[in-house]
């Protein structure tokens, strides 16, 4: 797996995370087949005010991997839990029309996905019951698929 730098400007240096209990799944409510970067969601997110992009990880389409906003600092993803998870994006959560939530993940999304969580899961001593999806804590569809499901499917692929 290889984790590239998006090498985002920040407004100021974002604080370094304590303790890291939870990963939390995000989509990035574009449409189905469009491409966005790293730098499309970082300009979003300062126009909203942050002082950058929000998640500590984004996932291309095409399965890239992006290390945005620091692994080791609180992200701006998911209130109340900030301070102590980690936030993965992925690019797409919307159908073509961009009208309706959908679990878009291509196939390398989701192989990059796994990776990405095992990796995480070790460096972190976590569980299966630590990852979540932001739908669990908001109203929003994001990540437009249940965390049972991708339990499932972790659970599948590494095996």
């Amino acid at each position: 797996m290889e984790i590239k730098k998006a090498n985002l400007k920040f407004k100021h240096t974002p604080s370094v995370r304590r303790k890291t209990n939870q990963i939390i799944m995000h989509c990035s409510a574009t449409p189905e087949g469009k491409d966005f970067t790293p730098a499309d969601i970082h300009r979003w997110h300062l126009e909203r005010g942050f002082i950058g992009c929000g998640y500590n990880f984004i996932i291309e389409r095409d399965g890239s991997i992006y290390e945005c906003r620091p692994e080791n600092c609180v992200g701006a993803h998911c209130t109340n839990h900030n301070s102590f998870s980690i936030g993965i994006c992925y690019i797409g959560g919307m159908d073509e029309n961009n009208k309706n939530p959908r679990d878009t993940r291509t196939v390398e999304q989701k192989e990059s996905m796994y990776q990405l969580v095992q990796y995480l899961l070790e460096k972190y001593h976590l569980t299966l019951m630590d990852i979540h999806c932001h739908n669990e804590f908001s109203s929003k569809q994001c990540p437009c698929f249940k965390i049972t499901d991708f339990r499932d499917e972790y659970l599948k692929w590494i095996r």
